[in-house]
Parts: structure tokens; sequence; C-alpha cells
């Protein structure tokens, strides 16, 4: 069966590669000002819709800022130049057996003190949360709470939350019932419990790769086996090879995230997940899609979910309130399509139910009406903290270093300069009291031997700007390794 090929690039997207084009050439320079709106519709014949979808792209990107009254103009970097960004790699074809969790706990386990500084946690800064909000409406909603309706709640969950969950996927513009939420602790466990409801041990699961080492350690713990399909640093996996892997080895599942990416930050457009879902449906594999990062966007517009294209109740779609508004309460939630029935049986022999007072917290938290707000308020520090973050490698880091500035989620991916070896690295920062994620953590087969993941989840301080400068200097000292750079020329 053959691929139906990706949908050509819009009116707007081919704008923006022009600019981007431009910027990249050097033709326009940090500090220049755009063509006006007026302008470039009149030069182009677009529309201003088009002109104005192609800047705010551009803005998402971190490549131009706009100036109130004043237009659009090119981003400054401090040095100057655009860091380019890391290659996708390809990795080995077929399906692997995964023995990642040792390496993860070396990796992660040292770096959980407050004296550390956290590039490499997968965490926000508790400052970033209204944790006071939370807090009187967990006291608010205990009061109010019925024993008996709470008792009644266990199985299913708190009615009220999954109502909330349902009215806010019709605000982005699709509909999912509430008799499909699933409530669980956090998506960790959402994820765990779709794998379980489509795979069987020593099934074949598709994941990206680099992939998020959560994903790598629950399929280690199922006797499941990862195929690993190369991901785009901007538009996710490569439908292509996806669509030869679904030919050649009948996975029973994908686990994908399409929308910011851990670790790379990549954002699927809308039409390829489009043609992804379609491409899946004709195989008839089921998607088990994690978007904790979907409320982490920059610009006005929410990016819609692979789940939102899904006719034949193949995505099992899983999210959660940890990244968004309250990391320590553990509520998340899957939607699992045509598998509601059997997730919610592995809920019930499980865990039985989530805490009903934290769900009714959330619950309370949501109907007063704050919750858009302080995802505003929340975005705007996270695209500060991305710039800086951006920034900063920028001006420190050695030649050879590419890096991928996302449009949304709060994870910076590097590619150190080759032959320099994350590990190593890795080990050389804890001792200068700085964590990072080397790239090993993110693939199945330990690739990606010299690329980091960088949060940049912290306020930005003077603390950490220090802490960026030696991380680099660290780089830059790095002995490279001799197979690499010959493999490199």
């Amino acid at each position: 069966m053959r691929h139906r090929p990706t949908a050509p690039p819009t009116r707007f997207e081919l704008l923006a590669r022009d600019i981007e084009q431009q910027i990249a050439g050097g033709v326009l320079r940090p500090g220049d000002r755009l063509p006006s709106v007026r302008q470039t519709c009149s030069s182009r014949g677009l529309s201003p819709s088009t002109v104005f979808q192609a800047y705010h792209l551009l803005e998402s990107r971190g490549l131009v800022r706009a100036v109130p009254r004043s237009g659009y103009f090119v981003a400054a970097r401090a040095s100057g130049a655009l860091l380019p960004e890391p290659q996708t790699l390809q990795p080995q074809s077929g399906s692997q057996p995964i023995e990642i969790n040792d390496l993860i706990h070396a990796c992660l386990g040292t770096a959980r003190t407050r004296t550390i500084v956290p590039f490499g946690s997968a965490f926000l800064s508790p400052a970033l949360f209204p944790l006071d909000r939370l807090r009187r409406a967990l006291i608010s909603s205990m009061r109010r709470l019925d024993p008996w309706r709470m008792a009644e709640d266990l199985p299913p969950g708190n009615l009220t939350l999954k109502r909330e969950i349902a009215k806010r996927y019709l605000r982005h513009g699709f509909a999912v019932a509430t008799n499909e939420i699933v409530l669980t602790h956090g998506a960790m466990e959402a994820l765990n419990l779709c794998v379980n409801a489509v795979t069987r041990p020593g099934d074949a699961v598709v994941v990206e790769s680099p992939t998020f080492y959560v994903a790598l350690q629950a399929l280690q713990r199922l006797g499941l086996r990862a195929i690993e399909v190369p991901t785009h640093v901007r538009e996710g996996i490569d439908l292509g090879r996806l669509a030869q892997v679904l030919e050649l080895h009948r996975p029973k599942v994908c686990w994908l995230m399409t929308s910011f990416q851990n670790p790379l930050g990549s954002l699927m457009p809308e039409a390829k997940k489009r043609d992804l879902v379609a491409l899946l449906a004709r195989h008839d594999v089921p998607l088990i899609e994690d978007d904790v990062y979907a409320e982490l966007y920059e610009g006005k517009v929410a990016p819609l979910p692979a789940k939102a294209f899904d006719r034949a109740g193949l995505v099992l779609h899983c999210s959660s309130f940890s990244k968004c508004l309250a990391p320590g309460y553990r509520v998340g939630w899957a939607a699992p399509g045509r598998f509601t029935h059997e997730v919610e049986r592995l809920k019930l022999t499980t865990s039985l139910s989530g805490s009903i007072p934290v769900q009714a917290a959330i619950a309370a938290y949501l109907q007063e009406g704050g919750y858009d707000r302080h995802l505003r308020s929340l975005r705007q520090s996270l695209q500060a903290q991305r710039d800086s973050l951006f920034d900063a490698v920028t001006r420190n880091f050695p030649d050879g270093t590419r890096a991928v500035r996302p449009a949304g989620g709060y994870f910076v991916w590097v590619e150190l300069p080759t032959g320099v070896d994350a590990m190593a690295l890795h080990r050389s920062a804890l001792a200068q009291h700085i964590s990072l994620a080397p790239g090993p953590m993110f693939s199945a087969r330990a690739e990606f031997q010299h690329h980091i993941r960088l949060t940049c989840g912290q306020p930005w301080t003077e603390a950490l700007e220090r802490a960026m400068r030696t991380l680099a200097r660290l780089v830059d000292d790095a002995p490279r390794d001799a197979a690499a750079l010959r493999q490199s020329i």
C-alpha cells in the first residue's frame, strides 16, 4: 500500500520559508524591518490574513518580533547569527529490545537536589503555577464534598472535571464525549494504561527517534520492542519512513508526541497530523498521542492534536494538568477512542481511581474561570525563558554547535560539535553542580551521543547565565572522540 503524499505547503508557509531563508542567508539581518503587510500583499498577491499567518509563524519560531504600531523586525541575536539546526539522524531499521532504565537512573538520580542547576530537569519551576489558588480550591472543595458522592465517583472519577476537560476539547475545535474521558494519576498512568490496552509482551511499538525516555522505560517494563523512526526537528516523525515500517514490521501501535515533542520540541503541522491519522487508519494501527505540552504554545492559536482528525477511534489521546497547572497533583486523563472500555477496565484493576478530592479541587479551579488567564501568563514566561536559554547557547557555545528554538514547550535540543561525548559532558557538568539530559537517554539504542536536551523551565537569572557559560566552557574543553571525528569527515 502506497503512502499518500504529505499535503503541499500552504501559501503562508511558503512565504515564511522564503523569509526564513533570507534571514539565514544574511539578506535580512537582526533589527531589519520586514516589509509591511500591505507591501507584501501587493508584491506577492496574497491576502492580509495569509501574510499575518506567515509573520506569526516566524514570530513563534523566534525569528522575528512584533513591535506595536511599528511592524515586524528580525529578532536580534547577540552573536549576530542564528545557530543552524541539528540534523535528523537515521536510526537502524528493525525492532529493538530496550535496556534503558539503568542509563536513565544513572543520569537523573544524582540531579534532584536544589543545589543543582536544573538544565536537565523535566519539571517547571513551582513559581510559575497558581499554587495558592489551587490550595484554596482544594480546601473549599473538601468542605463541600459529599462523602457519599465521593464514594460514588471512585470508579469513573469526578464527573465535573471530566465535563470541564470535554469543554476544553470543544474550545479547541473538536468534540470528545465525557464518557470517553478516563481520569488517571497523571499522564504517565494514562500512557501506560493505553499501551497495555493495545499490546502484548513481545509486540513492536513505533516510537520517534529521539523519543521521551519515559516511553522507553514503559516499553522495557512491559517486554515490548521499539522501532525507532527518524523525527525532524521542526515537523515531527518522517511519514515516508513510517509507511515503510508499517508495511514491513506490522507494529501494534505508534507512541508519538505530535506537539512540542520531548526532547526536540518539534511541532507537526496540522496537515501532516491529518496525513498521519489517515496513514495509520489504512493499516488499522492505533496511535497513542502524548499531548502533555499542548497548552504551552506560542502565538494565539493552540495547535490541534492528531485526535482532532480521528474518525476511526484509533487515537488514544493522553494529557494532564501536570505541565500547565498543578505538577504535584498528579491528575491526567486519556481519551482512548474505541479502546475506552479496555482502558477503563485496566484502570479499575490497577489503581481503581485517582484522588477524588484533588480532582474536585481542579474542577473547582477550572470553573472559577482563571485558567486561561494563568495559561497566557505561563506561555509568556516560558517564551521569555526559551529566548534567554537559546540566546545563551548562541552566544557561548563553540563553533559546530546546532540548536533548535522550539515554538512551544520548554526544551531546547542541542547538537554538540562532532566528537563531544554527551555522557562525559553530563558527568563533568554534575561536578560543577549543573544537570543536563544527555542524548543517549532518548534512544533505545543509546544513539545521539553528541546531543543534549536543556530545560528552560526556570525564570532566567544571572546564576543560570553563569551556569550556561560554565557549561559552554566544558563543551569547548571536552576531548573529541577521534572515531566520531573521522566518521564525520
